[in-house]
């Protein structure tokens, strides 16, 4: 593909410029090149990679946020947090649980001036942005908003949601929330919590209580030290009847001097592998009575005599509930951006060994290793980011349809119902498999640093140790990527049976002509031919999965039963499905960029999806698709991807448009000039003292120390007679 970046139509060439900025570089000399074996001048290095750039990276910047009007107010968020005082972060890398907790409350109360003020996209953005710099205000934030609050909202009646909002909900005055679901002895079995609510006919009154100690609700956020109410998920008691998990709003503490209610014990959880910024605590009620309004009743009713309306549709309590995974597939795109950045950043400057003795050392991203490392992560990023666009779409579009729904319309329930289950499988499977991609992105990064890797001024030890936790809340990894193979197997028997499947499943509704597809003579690195091969094996995957379900429900096994005996290959379909998936959106995304990014764009999606394929050669040899000699192709093809992205890498981490501020580590500077920077960090966070604080108390006495004295042998011999 002709680059669409012309010399005639973009001025100097590349070489050209390089050149020039080289040159611009050397006469002003601010950054003079005094190493003993010429290791060669980082901010040139930085300078010459960044403008060799094939494509306009502020156009790309444009593509990515949705359009340069969104550019702009991510510009202006991003700047509004960089120059807050209380936002800056130089030293977080340093700070104790308890100092992290106090400035993570001092910078909800910054926050909340602009949450009541704006827009509510423009307030996801905002938050979006301050996960990429504080993980644990983004999580402290979020457990009121996007979890109390957003339960409100997504479980209240009208009249409810009214009352909450006057009670100061959405300001947080008077009130501040947590939400209790998770406990001691159960986290992602929700329909098997303990913690119940018994409805007192007598008093109109619901009386929560913990039935015993595993019943404990367990890390909720905000609980220790800062909630003054909580929406809490227990099993609702009517008239000695169980009719499972609801939601009641309960409060925990008085606002005005923050005493406990009656009832309530509340304690803290402790340090945590990471986000200390949060004050995550445990919650027992004994025998809390609440007034029977403030069980949440938009989808179970509970009127004064203790009768019991239950949804007509069950599935749709829980589609507030998807809001966190979509958050999150977003979340990993960010934080990925954030650390292919600085590990880019840094093998473009730093330099290490050399083919002969005197020469200038060779830059980490010039080896072919180091580019296998990294560049496949960074490709992964883009996937990511598409991936997390289009989920957001579909899940906006169902709490809009959930809003306006006549559930006495059976047909559009019916409708909505089925896009439910589609948001809920799609979102699980993203959800767990790009939080699993983001971990990953972060240590292998940190390898790729070497050494200078593990200093936590580097970012990588903190932001592992805070993001490793989205593997699990929101619904374990493991369990929501089971929970998305089964939907596929339940995708498999419709289609069996005469229906349509949607866009995300697809290939099913073609298995037949997939499975006999291969990639015959046409190119393997044309997107059609890369799209067509992970349906084909994904539809392969999950049909194998479908049949092996079929067979043993066949034999007499309860569907509960041949679930679990399929649940390895359910999580395969589930992975597989969710690449492919990744790929089809990556290449519908391109199709609708300007044509001067298409080229480094499909170089991208190749090289994500050929790695890909390269990790999983075996599916597709079993599938049929490519022959053994097409897998060799791939892999080779690869090398040549891995070629073309590593021209454009700095320009294209520059795309991701974070500042310093946002990137906070020394040696991912986006000039380059990552040593003196990273050796001034160190020098003014650490200053040098002549003693240790325990010199007196404990190296003193160690080195003069006084020799103990010498035992003579004849001393311990028995005297003779």
């Amino acid at each position: 593909m002709k680059n669409s970046t012309s010399e005639s139509s973009a001025g100097p060439s590349t070489l050209a410029r390089v050149s020039a900025v080289s040159a611009h570089l050397s006469q002003n000399n601010t950054k003079a090149d005094n190493s003993i074996l010429g290791l060669g001048n980082p901010v040139q290095s930085m300078a010459a990679e960044r403008a060799a750039a094939s494509f306009p990276v502020r156009e790309l910047t444009y593509f990515l946020d949705g359009g340069e009007e969104a550019t702009l107010v991510r510009e202006r968020l991003m700047s509004e947090i960089e120059r807050d005082p209380l936002f800056q972060n130089i030293d977080a890398y340093d700070l104790n649980k308890e100092q992290l907790r106090e400035r993570t409350m001092k910078k909800i109360t910054r926050l909340v001036h602009y949450v009541v003020a704006e827009p509510e996209e423009v307030t996801y953005q905002r938050l979006s942005l301050i996960g990429v710099v504080d993980m644990g205000l983004l999580t402290r934030t979020g457990v009121h908003y996007g979890l109390f609050f957003g339960a409100i909202r997504g479980s209240a009646t009208p009249k409810q949601f009214s009352y909450w909002i006057s009670q100061g909900a959405a300001e947080l005055k008077g009130i501040i929330g947590c939400f209790c679901m998770t406990e001691l002895g159960h986290g992602s079995n929700v329909a098997g919590l303990e913690t119940t609510a018994t409805f007192d006919e007598g008093s109109d009154e619901f009386i929560i209580n913990t039935p015993h100690v595993a019943a404990t609700k367990w890390w909720i956020g905000g609980a220790a030290h800062t909630a003054t109410h909580t929406v809490c998920f227990a099993r609702l008691i009517v008239h000695g009847k169980d009719y499972g998990v609801k939601s009641f709003v309960v409060p925990l503490r008085d606002p005005t001097n923050y005493e406990l209610k009656p009832g309530i014990s509340i304690g803290d959880i402790g340090r945590k592998m990471g986000r200390d910024g949060i004050d995550n605590g445990w919650v027992q009620f004994t025998n809390v009575r609440i007034p029977r309004q403030f069980m949440l009743m938009r989808h179970c009713q509970v009127d004064r005599h203790g009768k019991v309306t239950q949804p007509p549709l069950e599935q749709l309590t829980y589609g507030a509930l998807i809001g966190g995974r979509v958050s999150m597939t977003a979340d990993s795109a960010q934080m990925s951006k954030r650390f292919v950045t600085i590990a880019i950043r840094y093998a473009a400057v730093r330099r290490q060994f050399t083919a002969k003795k005197g020469q200038v050392e060779t830059k980490l991203l010039d080896y072919a290793l180091h580019q296998r490392r990294l560049l496949p992560l960074l490709a992964q990023t883009f996937a990511i980011q598409f991936s997390a666009d289009e989920i957001l779409k579909m899940h906006r579009s169902l709490l809009k349809n959930i809003d306006s729904i006549d559930p006495s319309d059976k047909k559009s329930m019916g409708a909505l119902i089925e896009e439910l289950k589609e948001v809920f499988a799609t979102s699980a499977g993203l959800k767990a498999f790009s939080t699993w991609a983001c971990a990953d992105t972060i240590d292998q990064t940190r390898q790729a640093c070497g050494g200078h890797g593990y200093s936590a001024y580097n970012a990588f030890g903190p932001a592992y140790a805070d993001w490793v936790v989205q593997c699990t809340w929101e619904g374990d990894n493991s369990i929501l990527a089971l929970s998305a193979g089964r939907a596929l197997i339940q995708r498999y028997l419709q289609v069996k049976k005469g229906r349509t499947a949607p866009v995300s499943t697809g290939y099913l509704n073609k298995a037949a002509e997939l499975a006999k597809a291969t990639a015959g003579s046409r190119k393997i690195d044309s997107p059609e031919v890369l799209v067509e091969a992970w349906n084909a094996v994904a539809s392969a995957v999950v049909c194998k999965a479908g049949a092996s379900f079929e067979a043993l429900t066949k034999k007499g096994k309860t569907a509960d039963e041949a679930f679990e005996e399929t649940s390895q290959q359910r999580f395969l379909a589930a992975r597989i499905h969710t690449r492919a998936s990744m790929v089809r959106m990556f290449y519908d995304r391109i199709a609708t960029a300007k044509p001067e990014l298409k080229e480094v764009l499909y170089d991208l999606a190749a090289l994500y999806a050929l790695w890909s394929i390269e990790n999983d050669s075996g599916l597709f040899l079993q599938a049929g698709y490519f022959t053994s000699a097409q897998i060799d192709e791939a892999k080779d093809l690869t090398e040549v991807y891995l070629g073309k992205v590593r021209k454009q890498a700095i320009p294209l981490t520059d795309s991701f448009n974070f500042s310093d501020f946002f990137i906070n580590s020394a040696i991912g500077r986006k000039d380059g000039n990552v040593y003196e920077n990273y050796f001034e960090l160190v020098k003014r966070q650490n200053p040098s003292k002549p003693q240790a604080p325990y010199y007196e108390s404990i190296i003193k006495p160690f080195v003069e120390r006084k020799d103990e004295p010498e035992i003579e042998v004849a001393e311990l011999e028995e005297d003779e007679d």
